[in-house]
């Protein structure tokens, strides 16, 4: 199932995609008198969606997606974890060797933005980057679990942006002024659940600026796997229902490059992840 977080009627509420349409909490409360809760989280992690999940098939979708817009889908995490070098492709792009165990960067939640919301940048960034990254959520607390394990602690997969400025990184020799900006997480547009993402190894990527492909590659470029990922992690921090870990990203980001051609106000970032969506998102340098 498809599970977002929505605006609709200027009122923030949840609830379920199918093809060109939704259906919203109170539709679902309606449908099978269930009385799901108001928060997004609870519902996910709380035996809430499980009670709903059999009786999905009967539910009457009956609001066009055009009428709702996506928000990210988690608002409130306790740790967006993202992973640098983790794909084979970027790692010999940028002439490195990919780590062997993961290395990476705390986002703030601050971060977080929906599909279609602007990014915005202050004016002092001159190296804005993009970068396209399958990103998963935890599904219930756990602290040092197996790479099998893991499987079960996965909710489900959505895209994220992990927005970049090059040029503060760059001065910083470290990443979270770079990546740690508000707005600097476009994601979703909604979460696709893992019993319908059944190898997240093999999903195509496609990162577009302005219609021109920037990057066009495959999670089966991953280095360490989502399922090791998840279980090394473990063995440092307890993951939480509800943390976002972000896997990293493939080749054909801009930085390093000679000929870099970094985003600029007004540029258009399409990323797509086969199977989980699309994220269009408009650059406002402010």
């Amino acid at each position: 199932m498809k599970i977002a977080r929505l605006l609709t009627n200027n009122m923030e509420t949840y609830g379920f995609v199918n093809g060109n349409n939704v259906i919203t909490k109170d539709g679902i409360t309606s449908q099978t008198g269930i009385p799901i809760p108001q928060n997004i989280k609870d519902f996910l992690f709380d035996g809430w969606y499980d009670e709903v999940k059999p009786k999905i098939p009967k539910l009457n979708f009956t609001q066009n997606i055009l009428d709702v817009k996506f928000l990210a889908p988690i608002p409130n995490p306790s740790k967006i974890i993202c992973l640098a070098f983790n794909y084979k492709d970027h790692a010999k792009e940028q002439n490195l060797i990919p780590p062997d165990e993961p290395a990476i960067i705390i986002k703030p939640r601050t971060t977080l933005n929906g599909a279609t919301s602007e990014i915005i940048c202050p004016s002092f960034v001159s190296k804005l980057d993009y970068e396209i990254e399958l990103a998963l959520i935890i599904g219930k607390d756990c602290k040092n679990i197996t790479e099998e394990q893991a499987k079960s602690a996965i909710f489900g997969y959505m895209i994220l942006n992990d927005a970049s400025a090059r040029d503060i990184q760059a001065k910083d020799k470290q990443f979270t002024r770079a990546k740690g900006f508000d707005t600097f997480a476009p994601c979703g547009p909604w979460i696709t659940t893992a019993d319908e993402v059944p190898n997240p190894q093999n999903l195509k990527m496609l990162t577009k600026v302005n219609g021109i492909v920037r990057q066009n590659s495959s999670t089966s470029n991953m280095f360490l796997g989502v399922y090791t990922i998840v279980s090394m992690l473990s063995k440092v921090m307890t993951l939480e229902k509800g943390d976002i870990i972000s896997t990293g990203t493939p080749a054909g980001v801009m930085l390093n490059k000679p000929d870099a051609v970094f985003l600029k106000d007004g540029d258009k970032i399409e990323m797509e992840i086969e199977g989980l969506g699309k994220l269009e998102n408009t650059v406002k340098f402010v």
